[in-house]
């Protein structure tokens, strides 16, 4: 039995030749062991040898099964070569299988490159520097423990966040050591390796606990976006369980004032819980195919009687990470409009209106693609149910998308901004451009223009539900 032998375990390329040449020569998956360097990975295996001399002409897959197979091919699972080789062999005869999201054994690959793409994320997200003494200028250790092989994949991330600094990566796989100008690889490490803390972390912690919002605790929901094993490589979670003590004391003080208050207004006090139930059901929406490659629904946030709406289109890559709304570079261009308008973030409720994340996977880039009709009608379901539970006086429609999906046609932005539209719920809405037109415009002087134009819309928008509260 052939046995095909990888450099490592993240070695894309050499699968990929590998495979290609099994599969030119006509040698089914089933009958290929695939190992890492010299480590057998099959009792009554064979000896290692190299794959076949292609026979017969050449054959293409889709672009999207190269770059699911690169991502698959950093899980930990160590069946993952084979389970490529078999769908790459399959796709000869079946060039649409990679869009069959119902196949069992493209929906094993989708959800395996879902769980790389997510511990990628982990990776950036709890990764912790620690400043040690250099001899010229002082250099930064880090200590992680990823799930699959993805700390090549994640290498390009670091050396543009932190260019500039002298840094070292140690994982029990390998080390990444950066000295400004070239990148090393070095053996895996142990947490004894790396240091244990640096003068700065009192000063995250103070940081940390002083931006730590009761409000927002929700213990399950934090424990599974930064599991425990992430907590003893952070400072600010030494933290977390006292502040958590304290914060569900706070909460209990806070949920009373807010009850009495919404009751005063007439609002009636389980609101706060209505929305949070829906979004607990909007987690699971199932109701348009976007939800199988997204990483999570994007719901809406912000004041559950916020008398103003603002609906952008969908979660960008960021968004999609993080499970929040307009976070991303579209939402920081979208704060600093808004401070220059004068509304303040925190008295609105910010959406979108669709919830999961559509794009193209290019490389190592998740590229924003446009959502279809379809996709925005299935998504509009929510938007109806958040309007009809916060009732805003006023709603903003950033972009065409929201304009279709606050309207129920389509329509351009031209022709609907600076004016207000009579909805269906008795509300009104207004029109403009997203924030991420803004960050697409190359000439300065036109960008400087249509952000000013952006900014005047929002002012009268502000003007406007001035107007409307009375």
């Amino acid at each position: 039995m052939p046995v095909a032998t990888l450099a490592s375990e993240d070695d894309f390329d050499g699968w990929r030749a590998a495979a290609r040449a099994y599969v030119l020569a006509d040698i089914p998956p089933e009958q290929v062991i695939w190992q890492i360097g010299d480590q057998a990975t099959d009792l009554f295996g064979g000896s290692p040898a190299a794959a076949p001399v292609p026979q017969g002409a050449g054959f293409s897959v889709p672009r999207a099964f190269l770059d699911l197979a690169r991502t698959v091919v950093c899980h930990s699972d160590p069946e993952r070569f084979a389970l490529l080789h078999a769908a790459l062999f399959r796709l000869v005869a079946e060039p649409r299988l990679i869009d069959d999201h119902a196949d069992p054994l493209v929906r094993r690959l989708e959800r395996m490159a879902k769980e790389v793409r997510r511990d990628i994320h982990k990776m950036r997200a709890f990764l912790r520097f620690r400043e040690v003494a250099g001899e010229d200028r002082p250099r930064f250790v880090a200590w992680f423990e990823p799930d699959h092989h993805i700390v090549r994949t994640n290498a390009d991330f670091f050396l543009n966040r932190f260019a500039s600094m002298r840094w070292t990566i140690l994982t029990p796989e390998l080390s990444l050591d950066w000295d400004g100008e070239s990148l090393r690889e070095g053996p895996g490490a142990t947490r004894a390796d790396a240091p244990d803390g640096d003068p700065l972390e009192e000063t995250w912690k103070t940081y940390y606990a002083s931006i730590f919002n009761p409000a927002r605790v929700k213990i399950g929901a934090m424990l599974k976006e930064m599991p425990r094993k992430y907590w003893k490589n952070m400072p600010e979670t030494a933290l977390v369980p006292e502040l958590i003590a304290g914060a569900q004391a706070r909460e209990a003080n806070m949920v009373a004032a807010s009850r009495e208050g919404l009751v005063k207004d007439g609002i009636g006090a389980n609101r706060a819980g209505a929305w949070e139930a829906l979004r607990t059901e909007a987690a699971g929406c199932t109701r348009c195919p976007l939800y199988k490659p997204a990483t999570q629904t994007v719901f809406g946030e912000g004041r559950v009687d916020a008398p103003l709406m603002f609906v952008g289109e969908q979660p960008g890559d960021q968004e999609d990470l993080a499970g929040r709304p307009f976070v991303g570079p579209a939402g920081q261009m979208f704060d600093k409009a808004l401070a220059a308008a004068g509304i303040d973030r925190a008295t609105a409720y910010v959406t979108n209106a669709v919830k999961h994340f559509k794009y193209e996977q290019r490389g190592k880039r998740r590229i924003h693609a446009k959502p279809n009709g379809s996709e925005i009608d299935a998504c509009r379901w929510w938007i109806d149910q958040e309007r009809d539970l916060i009732q805003p006086k006023l709603t903003v429609a950033l972009g065409a998308t929201a304009a279709r999906s606050m309207l129920g046609k389509v329509v351009t932005i031209g022709g609907a901004r600076g004016m207000p539209h009579r909805l269906e719920d008795g509300g009104e809405g207004w029109v403009t451009v997203h924030p991420s037109y803004l960050l697409r415009i190359q000439d300065r002087a036109q960008a400087d223009e249509e952000y000013a134009r952006f900014v005047e819309d929002l002012k009268r928008m502000k003007a406007r539900l001035a107007e409307l509260i009375g």
